[in-house]
């Protein structure tokens, strides 16, 4: 069970805890390969076949191990390569990506985020936590984080405890002082454990927990979690 005493921080993980991600990235595959199709057609065909765009994506990720953690980078060096490899511009790297990028901010919240999100930060200075390339104020939550730590920017992704450390200094205080919250079992809770940090696991597909050590608190959505610390101010 959680010690909601301890609790100076909130950190939480982005992707499948704040929204579902797979439709994100569809929607902004949909935008570049439509925006590809009119200014880099052979790309655009490249792109349209899933081995061959996986195939070239696994040549970026062997050749440019430096970008292991970031996404946006990743991506952009895949759609350059893309363009050299089809003969087209490779200026239009750059462009074709922002195309994709602001079709990946554009995210459908699940419904308990912000109410769940307006009550925990006027508790809490919140962290955002992510192993992804998601921008909170591009999405438009950016109000309610005092502070965002990802993988692309850091360096190194969880559930490596230096990402997490990192994270409890952006809030000011010690790692056992925050209370980690996301979605995926290794990578959140798992690596949060690590640290010392309270955890809480957002399961919304109601799956078996596929660990030794479990979290503190298992919830089915954030608005779970939020009437778990209304009533432990009671208790």
């Amino acid at each position: 069970m959680i010690d909601v005493a301890k609790i100076k921080a909130i950190s939480i993980d982005l992707d499948d805890t704040l929204w579902p991600i797979w439709p994100c990235i569809e929607r902004a595959e949909d935008a570049l390969a439509a925006w590809l199709r009119e200014h880099a057609a052979a790309t655009a065909s490249l792109f349209a076949d899933l081995d061959a765009r996986l195939r070239l994506r696994g040549q970026v990720v062997r050749s440019r191990p430096d970008l292991g953690h970031n996404m946006s980078a990743l991506r952009l060096e895949v759609i350059r390569e893309a363009l050299k490899k089809c003969g087209d511009d490779s200026a239009l790297a750059e462009p074709a990506f922002d195309v994709f990028f602001d079709a990946r901010m554009k995210v459908d919240l699940f419904d308990d985020v912000l109410p769940s999100l307006n009550y925990l930060a006027t508790r809490y200075p919140v962290v955002a936590l992510s192993n992804g390339n998601a921008d909170v104020h591009r999405v438009g939550i950016g109000e309610f984080f005092h502070a965002s730590v990802s993988a692309h920017e850091f360096g190194v992704g969880k559930p490596d405890p230096k990402i997490f450390r990192a994270a409890a200094e952006a809030a000011g205080c010690a790692a056992p002082e925050v209370l980690h919250i996301g979605d995926d079992a290794a990578l959140d809770v798992m690596g949060a454990l690590a640290v010392g940090m309270q955890t809480v696991w957002i399961n919304r597909a109601q799956q078996a927990w596929p660990h030794q050590e479990a979290p503190h608190l298992t919830v089915s959505d954030l608005s779970q979690l939020v009437r778990y610390l209304q009533l432990s101010q009671y208790v």
